[in-house]
């Protein structure tokens, strides 16, 4: 294994020269981890988060300069590790055992194995939103931006709602829009990938409701997509959909709109219009 970007590598011990010759018996998924099981024992856990993406390559083939941090050499072909921004944020660690790796583990549930009794139970350990919620990878294990958008409007909730106050009800839409989100697009991409190795990842796809379709027409009423700007992500709904037509507050533009600040969809098609 060859390794160029200068933070990826995150641990120390076990030294990483150890994973050499070995053969990966085992890859799994561990929250938003891939999980390589090696012969012998060790582990190696990698974190793409926003920009990492893999690409197989022909046996040996160079890291490219600007974008490549590691290369996984095997005997039919060499799997790099690229990421495209200047921060490097992907991880790779190189564990000794499975103790080592539940070290990693945030503690979120499984939602693919959660019922809707583990579900309410997690929702009430603390109050946030429900984006925040499921975002949060202490109580929800792999969901990230994209599909936590897309569940909550097959849910019909307000990505604002406070965990802690959702009826039972709501709480079984919440479950239901977990599971069938996420199933139907595990199926859908492995159906569209075939035995083909996955090239372009990407956390926007064509037929998502919301997720990335600011301003698009919403696929279940036809209206306007919205958007709430925050850090370096942004969170996509239906205001008729989940909100009752209120617009959420979007803290840069409503400090900076104050009073002229539209609060409904109605409102906003006004100004526009004007």
């Amino acid at each position: 294994m060859r390794v160029a970007g200068w933070n990826l590598l995150r641990t120390t011990e076990p030294p990483l020269e150890s994973v050499a010759g070995r053969v990966v018996e085992r890859v799994r998924r561990v929250g938003k981890r891939l999980v390589f099981e090696l012969e012998g024992g060790p582990l190696l856990a990698l974190h793409l988060m926003i920009s990492g993406r893999l690409h197989w390559r022909a046996a040996g083939a160079a890291i490219p300069k600007r974008t490549g941090l590691a290369a996984f050499d095997f005997a039919a072909g060499t799997l790099l590790l690229t990421e495209a921004s200047t921060k490097q944020r992907a991880a790779l660690y190189v564990l000794r055992d499975a103790a080592a790796l539940g070290a990693l583990d945030a503690g979120g549930v499984e939602p693919l194995s959660m019922s809707t009794e583990a579900l309410a139970e997690v929702l009430c350990k603390e109050s946030h939103t429900l984006k925040r919620a499921l975002t949060d990878p202490r109580l929800f294990a792999g969901i990230g931006n994209a599909y936590s958008d897309e569940i909550l409007h097959r849910a019909r909730l307000s990505p604002f709602t406070r965990s802690t106050q959702l009826g039972a009800d709501e709480r079984a839409r919440l479950h239901a829009a977990i599971v069938n989100v996420l199933t139907e697009w595990r199926d859908r991409l492995a159906a569209e990938q075939g035995d083909r190795f996955p090239e372009k990842v990407t956390a926007f796809r064509p037929g998502m409701a919301v997720h990335g379709r600011y301003r698009q027409p919403c696929p279940d009423c036809g209206a306007p997509v919205q958007r709430v700007v925050y850090a370096e992500n942004e969170m996509n709904y239906c205001a008729r959909c989940q909100t009752g037509g209120r617009l959420l507050a979007d803290r840069a533009r409503s400090r900076l709109l104050r009073d002229d600040w539209p609060k409904t969809l109605e409102e906003l098609e006004e100004r526009r219009r004007g």
